[in-house]
């Protein structure tokens, strides 16, 4: 079998794979739960390839990330429920009915009008969705509540921004960034206090509670957490690394070395 440019030929060697009989041992035994984490990490290559600005990587990565898609499509076309082209059609039909200013007549011509008609689409495809589950028997009340549209699977730090931007919408919000920073030394005060008690359990609660408003400052200012936090992990790895480095050069070790050599070597590095 040979590599092609068709997204045909990538279904054809899934189905290969996972063929009871011929297949790879490996991708036989997989079921949606287990291939889960692998979709998750290919997308987060796929964000730090566009960090790093990597467009030879952002390719490479791309193609893992759509094998995924392909391998999920598979696995629920042996199951009887869809198939890739489902998975398709579904995402073809969505775009187009999201974007009647495009594809239809519509009156939004402004990003700002735009944004309010697609959240009104979308709100009426959630009703759809939830009247073809209850024709199916299936539990509808988990998607009844406003913010119970934002997937708990969702990595923290994005999980929480979206359960801000939603409430948002229907005002539930600060209209600038200065109260976040009040809210922030508020929660900081109640983690000491917590820290004082020696309450492992409090201590948790207000971390967590710092972290959130630590987003919604993020939010407020236009920065993304995940992508700031990723860019600030960056640097302690450059910074670590001067440090090694220059241990290497003077024939020293991590582990022979000082707190207070490896402290100077840390701000030759931040002057750098």
């Amino acid at each position: 079998m040979k590599a092609s440019k068709d997204i045909a030929r990538l279904i054809e060697i899934m189905a290969a794979l996972r063929d009871p009989v011929s297949g790879c041992p490996w991708d036989i035994q997989q079921d949606f739960q287990s291939i889960k984490p692998y979709t998750i990490e290919e997308a987060y290559e796929v964000a730090d390839a566009i960090e790093r600005h990597d467009m030879d990587d952002l390719n490479d990565e791309l193609g893992d990330l759509l094998l995924q898609v392909v391998f999920h499509a598979r696995m629920a076309e042996e199951n009887g429920d869809f198939a890739f082209g489902d998975v398709v059609q579904a995402i073809t039909q969505k775009m187009i009915r999201r974007h009647p200013h495009v594809f239809a007549t519509s009156s939004a011509n402004t990003a700002p009008g735009v944004k309010i008609q697609w959240e009104e689409i979308k709100a009426q495809e959630k009703a759809e969705r939830a009247a073809r589950r209850r024709e199916r028997g299936l539990e509808t009340d988990k998607t009844v509540g406003l913010l119970n549209s934002v997937p708990q699977a969702l990595p923290a730090l994005t999980e929480a921004i979206k359960l801000q931007q939603k409430a948002a919408q229907v005002g539930f919000d600060w209209s600038e960034a200065e109260p976040v920073l009040a809210k922030i030394e508020e929660e900081l005060g109640e983690l000491r206090e917590a820290l004082q008690l020696g309450d492992e359990a409090k201590v948790k609660d207000e971390f967590g509670d710092l972290i959130f408003a630590l987003v919604n400052l993020g939010r407020h200012l236009g920065t993304d957490p995940e992508m700031a936090l990723r860019g600030t992990n960056r640097k302690f790895r450059d910074r670590f690394s001067h440090i090694e480095n220059e241990l290497e050069k003077s024939g020293e070790s991590l582990q022979e070395a000082t707190l207070d050599r490896m402290e100077n070597l840390w701000s030759d590095a931040k002057n750098r």
